[in-house]
């Protein structure tokens, strides 16, 4: 991450991904913008913490944007409680605007599903997010958690059960256990 060169590479690599990830929990187009940046700072300062064994890069980003998330939200819910939105934000073009707002709209049938999986317990949502939201492999998934891989699948089993009939994102990679 200390090459400028090798880590633009990397980032085009996998923004679209994490732009895609923070639109499927982000409504707005300017928050999308701003949590997909700080993934990306995020990995900066933490690339010596990567290890490859325990997934790829974007099972790696995928555990960071979790993080970022949790992060925003409880901000969020700090800044609500004191005075309202803060309003310290770059100017987005309109084609900005307009590229996230298609974004989110892409990602409205995935919202619909997470917001199925609220109802789900922690451990079960986290797992089910990830592969059949996300797309992670479940071993990829399991390392993003900290959980060994047969844990995983026994939570996504569960969670596939339990979200019988829940609604059916396109760009779910499966709601069937076929990861």
């Amino acid at each position: 991450m200390r090459d400028p060169a090798a880590f633009e590479v990397f980032y085009r690599r996998h923004v679209a991904a994490v732009g895609r990830f923070m639109a499927r929990r982000v409504g707005d187009p300017h928050t999308v913008d701003d949590l997909t940046t700080e993934v990306f700072l995020a990995a900066i300062d933490g690339a010596g913490g990567y290890r490859s064994e325990l997934g790829g890069e974007l099972a790696w980003l995928f555990g960071i944007a979790r993080n970022v998330v949790a992060a925003e939200r409880r901000r969020a819910a700090r800044e609500v409680r004191k005075s309202g939105r803060a309003g310290g934000r770059r100017w987005l073009d309109s084609d900005d605007i307009a590229r996230l707002e298609e974004r989110i709209d892409a990602e409205r049938d995935a919202r619909r599903l997470l917001a199925a999986m609220t109802g789900l317990p922690k451990g079960l949502r986290a797992i089910a997010e990830l592969v059949d939201v996300d797309g992670l492999a479940v071993a990829e998934a399991a390392a993003v958690l900290g959980i060994r891989v047969g844990t995983a699948r026994v939570r996504l089993h569960r969670a596939h059960r339990l979200l019988q009939g829940a609604p059916r994102a396109e760009t779910v990679t499966s709601l069937d256990g076929a990861s």
